[in-house]
């Protein structure tokens, strides 16, 4: 294997800290900003971080909830970064069920939830996904029945959807005036 990149070790802290934080949490939405800028600009928040004064690395930091009654993609349409935020990430669970299941769903959300929560092949999934604003992509999941640490999967494309909803958050609202027209 070769080295870790920043995006795959700040997405493995979180997974590692949401382990330990339990089940049944509500979604975490963090900014990922370079620890040398964070300590240019804010160098006592890097103290509390504990960030060592020459270490490269990404420092998660943790945003306001998110709103309840917007759906999380939702939620994520409406943000844009500031340019000092070179990533973000979302911490988030949900209930997975079997792909037989998917025809038996109810139209309603109320319904469709109540029906995978009883289901008795449902999965409970912990979610950790991260994307820079070159493109680059990380994920890590956790399953509830498999709940230890060396069952964890991680990869660049675990939840392609979910990483382009957080890669959406960087994509300009409006167009470039100088970028070229077709």
């Amino acid at each position: 294997m070769g080295p870790v990149s920043l995006l795959e070790e700040v997405v493995l802290d979180l997974e590692r800290h949401s382990a330990q934080e339990g089940w049944d949490a509500a979604p975490r939405l963090y900014a990922l900003v370079r620890s040398t800028e964070l300590r240019r600009a804010e160098p006592d928040l890097a103290d509390q971080l504990g960030l060592p004064p020459d270490a490269d690395t990404l420092a998660a930091l943790e945003q306001p909830a998110l709103p309840e009654k917007a759906g999380v993609e939702d939620a994520l349409a409406a943000i844009a970064w500031p340019d000092t935020v070179e990533g973000c990430a979302l911490v988030i669970e949900r209930v997975v069920l079997p792909p037989e299941a998917e025809d038996d769903i109810p139209e309603g959300e109320a319904e469709a939830a109540e029906y995978a929560a009883k289901h008795p092949k449902r999965e409970d999934v912990r979610m950790i996904v991260g994307v820079l604003r070159d493109g680059t992509r990380h994920s890590a999941l956790r399953l509830r029945r498999h709940d230890s640490d060396d069952e964890v999967l991680a990869g660049p494309d675990l939840v392609p959807a979910l990483a382009d909803a957080l890669a959406g958050t960087f994509e300009p609202d409006e167009p470039d005036e100088h970028a070229p027209r077709p």
